[in-house]
């Protein structure tokens, strides 16, 4: 089984998704749109088709308006509880780690995570979290796996190095 760290999209041979939200309430527009607050409510039971997969999402406050049936759950004790569950439900599959900066970091840091996927679009931006801070003094290896080059991005994999 191996871990995933994404910093968007999902690959089809995942079976479950580590997430983030900042707080209780969150949008079901798209499958996991970690670590980005808003003001709607969770809607429907989460993704139909190929990409339903059951979707942990660390928060500090479960919501109270996940819809019965749906692929969310709450995990409010922690990344280690929550990739643990994922890992329970993948059953020896791929489980992917999604979300903003922060959540990233806790994963990297904590050595949870065996790959790194990065999708690089020609755009800077002039403010923002930096994905890659707060992971301690030690250098982390890195080792290329993929790279496919289109013109909207570069998409980037490489095997975290222990």
């Amino acid at each position: 089984m191996e871990v995933r760290g994404c910093t968007s999209g999902r690959s089809a041979k995942t079976s479950a998704t580590v997430s983030s939200s900042s707080g209780p309430s969150r949008s079901s527009a798209r499958s996991s749109p970690a670590g980005t607050p808003t003001t709607t409510p969770f809607r429907g039971g989460g993704p139909t088709g190929p990409a339903r997969r059951p979707l942990f999402v660390v928060t500090h406050e479960a919501s109270a308006e996940s819809p019965e049936g749906g692929v969310y759950t709450f995990v409010t004790d922690g990344i280690e509880s929550a990739l643990e569950q994922a890992k329970a439900v993948a059953d020896g599959k791929i489980v992917t780690v999604m979300g903003g900066a922060s959540i990233g970091q806790q994963y990297i840091a904590a050595g949870l995570i065996d790959e790194i996927s990065i999708h690089l679009v020609p755009v800077l931006f002039g403010s923002g979290t930096k994905r890659f801070e707060h992971l301690g003094g030690e250098h982390i290896q890195l080792e290329p796996i993929e790279v496919i080059e289109t013109r909207a991005a570069t998409h980037l994999r490489f095997r975290i190095v222990k």
